[in-house]
């Protein structure tokens, strides 16, 4: 007897939301006391562990206890994120979204990264930096701190939006549904404000370092300065967690069920090292690049164990980097070009999309779910490189931003990272695009290799007409959320013919479809589809031999997607895309506060920021000037 699938296709029942609800108000409310506490002088927790953090890593409290906070917060929920796309690509829907034991380790996770933030609000005693924000009479809160706490609430307020969109429009089973990017982006924001936190708290210490110096007093060992080995391990830990963050846009391409043109793979990775590893190495100097893609690769690595062998579900794969980061490092070594970060960001640009796709192409074919063919060449050279070149001039302008004490700015570089972001939109705008095949049929012959009632068969499939597969960029059998997941590359056996090379599950609870994308079309055909009764749908059988009419791709991988007015998806659409412009328009805000603030050069306190903080050592007294010699002694 076949299954029929249960679970709710809408919103959240009452009584879930009833229960998240008041959790979320209790944890809320005893963040207040422990801040507003420590305020008004009566509670002593954040105080004391602030101290402690600041002794044990040289930063002051304000930086050094919520960076541990929003750190541990971000691996917690970036476990929870990978693990719940791998139960939805196995298993599919949830019963409630208190039944998936992921959403803990998400809403745990991003509820920290938000405590992280408001702890560094709170924490400071009179104004911490120059860039800091008035909150009240004598309340200064850090610039980061701020960035922080608003990316972390830009991501939670996804949460009740996404229970809100699955009642308006059903359950989008993919991850770029808007409310999930909202997710995934403000987690991935809140980086850019641990960046900005941690130079205000290197400001500080030097400015602190340079005041006692004027005044000639003594450093106390280890007061005013990081120990040389955990600053160089939280600036590659913060600068590989960036990669790591714009990497996560990447996950249906990691997991192997991506549902939109393939195109933009390429253009999502040379985007991310464009971006990330330019900034990096701009702001943090030699071998932060390669320092970066180590921790990504470490963390990756370690995810992959975790979510695949060990808890058992679909293993995420994901891109190297480690070529782009080598083009990085090796164009820096060009004398003085770090610092004219428009030149740089050009020429990184240009070697990542070029010598850095290469290496990317050649990885998928050793450790990704579907390789990219020659087929997707011209485009993938065209969207990456200029993806790659996009990203390296923001990329740059970031970069320059955070190490503005070093060096002047370069207002061209507004105008070029501009015009990147013009131009990465467009390219998504265009990638975007992706209608359903038209008059392509496709007759199929099943032959069971396991019987019922764990049905599995090989399939042969004919195509009419038989030039619709040529030059294809994929032609797969996928079968997944009946408790696994296989994705399948049809082999040509003749013209127009074609047959999968392992068995396709046709049981239970399993989708299993025939894909095809070639160009920018996207379309399918179901090989078995089980009764759904939370959407309503019926089955569609398998029966030995049929034939059917491919239709556009997403009818088949969303059927839980509801019909709605196009004026209802339009105002939903700009409501999401307002709340995300809106962060953006703040992160580039506090990055231009952040440079204006920056220390006069020569200050004591500005341009000698990342000088001390490279080669850290204990402040000293001025020696006291020798006498003067006196002809003939005393």
């Amino acid at each position: 007897m076949l299954a029929v699938i249960e679970e709710p296709a809408g919103g959240a029942a009452i009584g879930e939301v009833l229960i998240a609800s008041s959790a979320a108000l209790v944890l809320t409310v005893a963040l207040l006391v422990l801040g507003l506490g420590h305020r008004a002088g009566r509670v002593a927790l954040l105080g004391n562990l602030a101290r402690f953090a600041e002794r044990r890593s040289g930063l002051p409290g304000w930086v050094a206890l919520p960076s541990a906070i929003a750190g541990v917060s971000l691996l917690i929920a970036v476990i929870g994120m990978y693990w719940d796309i791998a139960l939805h690509i196995d298993v599919g829907r949830d019963e409630g979204p208190l039944a998936n034991p992921a959403h803990y380790f998400i809403l745990g996770g991003l509820f920290g990264i938000f405590a992280a933030g408001f702890i560094a609000i709170v924490l400071p005693e009179g104004k911490p930096s120059a860039s800091a924000i008035q909150i009240g009479e004598t309340w200064w809160a850090p610039l980061g701190g701020v960035l922080v706490s608003a990316a972390a609430a830009f991501a939670l307020i996804g949460f009740p939006l996404d229970d809100i969109w699955h009642r308006l429009f059903g359950q989008d089973v993919t991850l770029w549904g808007p409310t999930h990017l909202m997710l995934i982006g403000g987690a991935s924001m809140t980086l850019l404000g641990m960046a900005v936190l941690l130079v205000e708290g290197q400001r500080a210490k030097a400015a602190e370092a340079a005041a006692k110096v004027a005044a000639g007093v003594a450093g106390r060992r280890g007061a005013n300065a990081e120990p040389t080995w955990i600053f160089l391990l939280r600036r590659v830990a913060l600068c590989g967690a960036f990669l790591l963050g714009l990497s996560t846009f990447q996950a249906e391409f990691d997991f192997g069920v991506p549902q939109f043109r393939f195109v933009f793979q390429p253009l999502l990775i040379m985007l991310a090292a464009g971006a990330g590893l330019v900034a990096v190495r701009v702001w943090a100097g030699r071998g932060a690049a390669l320092g970066a893609v180590a921790f990504f690769l470490l963390i990756r690595g370690l995810l992959a164990l975790l979510v695949g062998p060990v808890i058992g579900e679909t293993t995420p794969h994901f891109p190297l980097y480690v070529v782009p980061a080598l083009v990085v490092e090796a164009i820096a070594l060009r004398p003085g070009i770090t610092r004219r970060p428009l030149a740089f960001g050009l020429w990184a640009g240009l070697g990542i999309g070029t010598l850095g796709l290469a290496a990317e192409w050649g990885w998928t074919h050793v450790w990704m779910p579907i390789p990219w063919p020659s087929e997707l060449l011209p485009e993938a050279l065209l969207f990456g490189l200029a993806a790659a070149l996009g990203g390296s001039l923001v990329g740059a302008w970031i970069g320059d931003r955070l190490a503005i004490d070093e060096r002047p700015h370069d207002r061209r570089l507004d105008v070029a990272a501009l015009a990147g972001i013009a131009g990465v939109a467009a390219l998504i705008g265009v990638a975007l695009y992706k209608p359903a095949v038209e008059g392509v049929r496709a007759t199929v012959t099943l032959t069971d290799v396991r019987p019922a009632p764990g049905r599995e068969v090989e399939a042969t499939v004919r195509l009419t007409p038989a030039d619709a597969a040529d030059g294809a960029e994929w032609l797969t059998a996928t079968a997944w959320q009946g408790g696994g997941f296989v994705v399948d590359r049809l082999e040509r056996v003749g013209p127009g013919t074609y047959r999968t090379t392992q068995p396709i599950p046709v049981n239970g609870t399993w989708k299993s479809l025939i894909r095809l994308h070639r160009g920018n079309t996207l379309s399918g055909i179901p090989l078995f589809l089980p009764e759904d009764r939370g959407i309503p749908a019926p089955e569609v059988p398998a029966p030995t031999s049929f034939t059917r009419t491919f239709v556009a791709d997403h009818e088949l991988l969303q059927r839980e997607q509801k019909t709605a007015s196009g004026w209802l998806w339009a105002v939903a659409y700009a409501v999401v895309l307002a709340i995300t412009l809106s962060l953006l328009s703040l992160m580039a805000w506090a990055l231009r506060r952040l440079s204006a603030a920056a220390p006069p050069f020569g200050d004591g306190s500005g341009g000698a920021v990342r000088a001390s903080a490279r080669s850290p050592r204990r402040s000293r007294a001025p020696r006291p000037p020798r006498p003067a010699h006196t002809p003939g002694g005393a």
